[in-house]
């Protein structure tokens, strides 16, 4: 039996110094918080911060009891070390010396070198999912006609106990569920309070397979963040364009009339799908991750989705479909 991921999940990037360095003690005292939040599902990638999360989140979880928290990585970018006299820095978004490079092998010999230097990295006995990385960003079919088979492999052979896909498109991640026996997939900023382009094919998809969903994003890149939509903001890891400001700035004005601000009701619309098991997070400091367990846990009108519904800015078949 696999244990339930919780309503939240703490998600690894901003611990492996994205976009911003952060220390070592900061690293560990976000995850101290997400810990007291009562958050007991943890992910990271080799990918974030070339294996910096996974090293960090290791040391932080070190000593706690492993039967009480799920950890999940990622396979399909091997991290291969590289030369780096001159102290160059990653050009993924990063913040860390490009010390080792990231290498596609959707391969079985790939797969299983990736958990077992991903345990390496963690500290841990074992990884309880492992998704395939963004496999439309090098290939796809290879994603499916190798990654795939290997992970299922893994799976029967109990080195993992669940497997997934993690990626931004909604139509990649499809294919996925239709070629394997998937456990989870982790869906990246396409079922939000802002858009969302999963719930046509994907989720119906999902809930006819028995897939879970872990749901991150939720905030578009921050966009839905604040409870006041600032002059400029990002959307997509690029700057929003003005139509997108504008619908983030018709959401927030709704649900201020209701007394909720902007990035509650994004996470928990994020939550309220059926087939989401969790909404995953991360944070850039102890604080914030306690306010977003907070605002999880925070009342929300039904009445706001249904004014939503009303004013265009969600589609009613969503209202429907979903609850609290």
């Amino acid at each position: 039996m696999t244990r339930a991921l919780g309503a939240l999940g703490f998600g690894g990037a901003g611990i492996g110094n994205l976009y911003r360095a952060m220390d070592d003690a900061a690293a560990a005292a976000i995850v101290d918080a997400a810990w007291e939040a009562g958050i007991r599902y943890f992910d990271t990638a080799p990918h974030y911060g070339l294996g910096l999360s996974e090293r960090r989140l290791g040391r932080a979880l070190a000593g706690r009891p492993r039967d009480e928290f799920t950890v999940s990585t990622k396979v399909g970018r091997l991290l291969v070390p590289a030369a780096n006299p001159d102290g160059v820095r990653d050009t993924d978004g990063f913040d860390v010396p490009a010390d080792a490079v990231r290498v596609w092998d959707p391969s079985e010999a790939g797969i299983r070198r990736s958990i077992e230097e991903s345990l390496d990295r963690l500290g841990l006995d074992r990884i309880d999912i492992a998704y395939l990385h963004d496999p439309d960003v090098y290939d796809l079919d290879a994603g499916i006609g190798q990654a795939l088979p290997a992970l299922e492999k893994l799976r029967s052979e109990g080195l993992v106990a669940q497997i997934g896909v993690g990626a931004n498109s909604a139509d990649a991640l499809a294919a996925c569920v239709r070629a394997a026996d998937l456990d989870l997939i982790m869906l990246a900023g396409r079922y939000t309070l802002l858009e969302q382009p999963a719930a046509a094919d994907l989720l119906p998809l999902c809930a006819e397979r028995g897939v879970g969903v872990a749901n991150c994003g939720v905030y578009n890149s921050g966009l839905l963040a604040r409870a006041v939509v600032p002059g400029t903001a990002h959307y997509n890891y690029a700057p929003a364009p003005a139509h997108i400001l504008a619908r983030a700035r018709a959401l927030a004005a709704c649900c201020g009339e209701f007394g909720v601000e902007l990035p509650t009701a994004a996470l928990r619309f994020a939550a309220r799908h059926p087939v989401v098991r969790t909404v995953v997070v991360g944070a850039a400091s102890p604080e914030q991750i306690t306010q977003t367990a907070a605002r999880m846990a925070a009342d929300v009108p039904a009445d706001l989705w249904d004014e939503l519904a009303r004013r265009g800015l969600l589609e009613p078949s969503l209202v429907d479909a979903a609850g609290d």
